[in-house]
């Protein structure tokens, strides 16, 4: 919604006030639609031939991903700390080796059916039982889990966010595709310059649209939404850096609680449950995990 109105913003505050300063806005609807061919073909196939399949989808679930926002909702961070409550109080209470039959079938545990919207998130499901499948493999320094993790998350951040960087480099080549398609314009009046000053005024108006287009398009479009993009992979993140921080802290010697308090504390502000809502939300956990609830005084 902030897109749209932000986009809604922009339009009127620039063509209004160039309509309100006596501009003609006639001139710049006739050249638009053969300077829009020109510049965002270029800029399009310029994309196209600068990036593989897989990053071009990416660009265009970005431009979804604007008008969507985050994936993942204050419940889903609820729900996630939930979820590594329960997984840390069944290492800690029956050990490692029960959790197997969890990471080894996600959609028929009875942890990991409790959410099933991070159940629907593949990386997510995969991230948590990965790590813990090599923790069953003996692997319990939590100094080579946690950098195993990180290298994860790393990689996973740069193919996450190749899209948005892809939608950045269009906004820097705009500017410059806009000046290709002024001097197409210029070429074209100057092939006409026997025609008298009002028909070649026209003319070199309708050419300097074309640089218009392409500073606009760059600056008040293109750019913001690749930086928007950006900021909501970055936001995103933050729901698996919780899943690595809980389970290194319980790797560490914590207690389940003390772990999932620790991740509680990278969740972003406006999603952060209070201790008491998490709290409250963990003694609602299913009857067959009853044995994994916190006990009360």
């Amino acid at each position: 919604m902030l897109l749209i109105v932000g986009i809604i913003i922009i339009l009127g505050a620039v063509f209004g006030g160039y309509a309100l300063h006596g501009g003609s806005i006639g001139v710049i609807l006739e050249a638009l639609p053969f300077e829009m061919l020109v510049i965002g073909g270029a800029a399009v196939g310029a994309t196209i031939v600068g990036n593989k399949t897989s990053t071009l989808k990416k660009c265009l679930s970005d431009v979804v991903k604007c008008f969507k926002g985050t994936k993942w909702s204050k419940k889903d961070y609820q729900d996630l700390l939930c979820l590594l409550f329960l997984i840390t109080k069944t290492i800690k209470t029956k050990g490692i080796l029960v959790i197997e039959e969890h990471i080894e079938k996600p959609s028929e545990s009875s942890i990991f059916s409790q959410f099933p919207k991070i159940l629907a998130d593949q990386f997510v499901i995969s991230f948590i039982c990965d790590t813990l499948r090599i923790v069953t493999m003996s692997l319990e320094d939590p100094y080579q889990i946690e950098d195993n993790m990180q290298r994860q998350l790393d990689k996973y951040a740069h193919e996450v966010t190749a899209g948005s960087d892809a939608l950045q480099t269009m906004s820097d080549g705009l500017p410059a595709i806009g000046i290709v398609a002024a001097v197409l314009g210029v070429i074209k009046t100057m092939a006409s310059i026997d025609q008298p000053p009002s028909v070649l005024g026209m003319m070199i108006g309708s050419a300097l649209v074309g640089t218009f287009l392409g500073v606009f398009l760059a600056y008040c479009i293109v750019g913001p939404m690749s930086n928007k993009a950006k900021a909501i992979h970055m936001q995103d993140l933050q729901f698996l850096f919780i899943i690595r921080d809980t389970i290194i802290a319980h790797l560490k010697g914590n207690a389940p609680q003390i772990s999932v308090e620790i991740g509680r504390g990278n969740v972003p502000g406006v999603y952060q449950p209070t201790f008491f809502e998490l709290e409250e939300a963990m003694k609602d956990l299913k009857v067959e995990n009853k044995e994994a609830a916190p006990q009360s005084d």
